[in-house]
């Protein structure tokens, strides 16, 4: 959610005549995040957050423009993307596919609590009981292709043991996709900064930026190695039970997604070690920028591989 691409007031003005919300009032850049421009629009009809995609090509939007307004009609707290007055839900903006959608009343916690990750737990739940009825198919544009693409693209900027590291879990992860586990369309990113709370109850769920075809359970694991994150690399139990349990009052986990955790948890912290790895040493210019720390999914990884652990028994 860096700024990548300027837009001005006078281009948002002429691009929001083909929107029924009004006349711009206030254009706010918005610098967290680093995949995307974002800003705050309000409008004489209200409150909302227009994406500019930089990396997303426009063929792929209606995967996750769809795939946001079905959760929204499903229930699920999920901002709706707003249509334009041919109901069209995106088009072009200073050069960028770019969309409203609706402004959430809500701010993200961090450190989470118990009852947050709770919580959370029960909204992914939620989400996915929703996707599994959502029919468009997207591959994961960053599998394990591209963990492998990656990883060439980082070798001269790394050290001999973080190569090392990263060669020895792309071999233990060169089965990942051959397993048979449940799989529709998830989020791929629910992290602490992309869900928003209203005390302890979820309000809303922001940054689809990521969603793709792939393991619900693979889901799971990116949201616990960083809502459950113990600070040293290791998992909080409390936290961490807090969230399956969740999860599983909605949508109960399969004893095959048991069985696959600990390598699921490993492949969630190495894709998102190589995705920091990438912005930090190949970084694109941007106006705003916001980028996050790979070390901490680094000692995430480590600790994953040496602990290796277990899903525990949920009551």
């Amino acid at each position: 959610m860096s700024v990548y691409t300027a837009v001005s007031a006078e281009d948002l003005d002429a691009w929001l005549a083909r929107y029924a919300v009004g006349a711009l009032v206030e254009l706010e850049p918005i610098a967290s995040g680093i995949e995307n421009t974002n800003y705050f629009v309000t409008t004489g009809n209200g409150r909302y957050v227009l994406t500019l995609y930089e990396r997303l090509p426009a063929e792929d939007l209606p995967f996750y423009l769809n795939f946001m307004a079905h959760l929204a009609r499903s229930g699920c707290e999920v901002p709706a993307p707003v249509p334009d007055r041919t109901g069209a839900l995106f088009s072009i903006l200073n050069g960028k596919p770019a969309g409203l959608v609706e402004r959430v009343d809500g701010r993200d916690v961090d450190p989470p609590t118990v009852r947050h990750c709770a919580a959370v737990g029960a909204a992914l739940g939620r989400l996915h009981l929703a996707s599994q009825s959502y029919r468009t198919r997207l591959a994961n544009k960053r599998g394990p292709a591209w963990w492998r693409q990656a990883a060439r693209a980082l070798r001269p900027h790394l050290a001999d043991a973080q190569n090392a590291l990263l060669q020895s879990e792309l071999a233990f992860q060169a089965g990942f996709g051959k397993v048979r586990l449940p799989k529709a369309a998830i989020h791929a990113d629910l992290f602490c900064d992309n869900v928003l709370f209203a005390g302890d109850d979820v309000v809303g769920i922001i940054d689809f930026g990521f969603a793709a075809t792939d393991f619900l359970a693979y889901d799971i694991a990116i949201a616990v190695n960083d809502w459950c994150d113990a600070g040293d690399g290791s998992l909080d139990d409390d936290r961490t039970r807090a969230f399956l349990a969740g999860y599983d009052g909605v949508r109960p986990i399969t004893d095959a997604e048991r069985e696959q955790w600990p390598a699921l948890l490993r492949a969630a912290a190495l894709r998102f070690w190589l995705s920091r790895l990438y912005d930090m040493h190949l970084p694109r210019p941007g106006e705003l920028t916001h980028m996050h720390d790979p070390a901490r999914f680094e000692r995430i990884l480590e600790h994953r591989i040496a602990a290796m652990p277990r899903m525990p028994v949920l009551q």
